[in-house]
């Protein structure tokens, strides 16, 4: 019997070294591992290259570690919602490498997969494809590292991009439940990238709000199988939730 429970977030990550490479779930703030980046943060790790769709907010989500100068670079899709990104990334001391949304979900899974590199058409014929993108500025308005020309082939009458498969060294994951053989089942929302980051870390470390015991899953309702978790910690089902915005609509009068 393989029991994959870890006492405590912190003793989960501990080992996490500087200059480690992490794929971390979530989409905005919904399903961030946030117990687990909380436990990163505390222990001091440096020097990080993440993956993930956005880098949540200025305080909040990957933006902790990001405001603490812990992450050397970002793969993401979106960048939008952190003044703190922005201003690290415009002066130089932050590299990005953007990339389009499917594409980056699919390159977590083909990592995951086993798959080195596929071709699709999205950005063919934009600077993804043709190189040029600024990965890093040099504090001074100019690009001091830009992104690579990308092979492109024609399969038919249309043009395709070669994009190479993501894997990282760990992968930071929140589910809802999960079982101690790492079986996890994410809620609605947050059953966004927190699959896929997870297929693509060589050791996954998954925060659940519910444990429970072998058998206890309902397999069809299983969306991860253990087979790619390693490490699974219990944070409870109060752990504290968050939305970018909250908008409320005005209450409706009558007549």
């Amino acid at each position: 019997m393989i029991d994959k429970t870890w006492p405590s977030a912190t003793e989960a990550v501990a080992d996490i070294p500087d200059g480690a490479s992490i794929a971390v779930g979530g989409f905005g703030l919904s399903g961030n591992p946030i117990a687990l980046i909380e436990a990163l943060l505390a222990q001091g790790t440096h020097d990080l290259s993440v993956v993930s769709n956005n880098c949540g907010v200025d305080d909040w989500g990957l933006g902790v570690l990001l405001a603490a100068r812990r992450i050397r670079k970002m793969t993401s899709s979106y960048v939008g919602e952190n003044k703190e990104f922005e201003r690290q990334f415009l002066s130089g001391e932050l590299e990005l490498e953007l990339t389009p949304q499917g594409t980056l979900a699919e390159k977590l899974r083909a990592g995951g997969a086993g798959i080195a590199a596929f071709f699709t058409q999205t950005g063919v014929g934009t600077q993804v494809a043709e190189g040029g993108l600024p990965r890093r500025y040099d504090g001074a308005g100019g690009v001091a590292v830009a992104s690579p020309v990308k092979e492109v082939r024609a399969f038919g009458d249309r043009h395709y991009v070669l994009e190479e498969a993501i894997t990282t060294d760990f992968a930071l994951v929140h589910a809802l439940r999960g079982d101690t053989h790492g079986n996890l089942v994410f809620h609605k929302a947050a059953r966004n990238f927190n699959p896929l980051a997870a297929m693509a870390g060589r050791v996954c470390i998954a925060q659940v709000e519910q444990l429970v015991a072998p058998g206890e899953l309902d397999p069809d309702t299983v969306h991860l199988p253990g087979v790619y978790v390693h490490r699974i910690v219990e944070v409870g089902t109060g752990i504290e939730k968050r939305i970018e915005r909250r908008t409320v609509a005005e209450p409706r009068t009558e007549a």
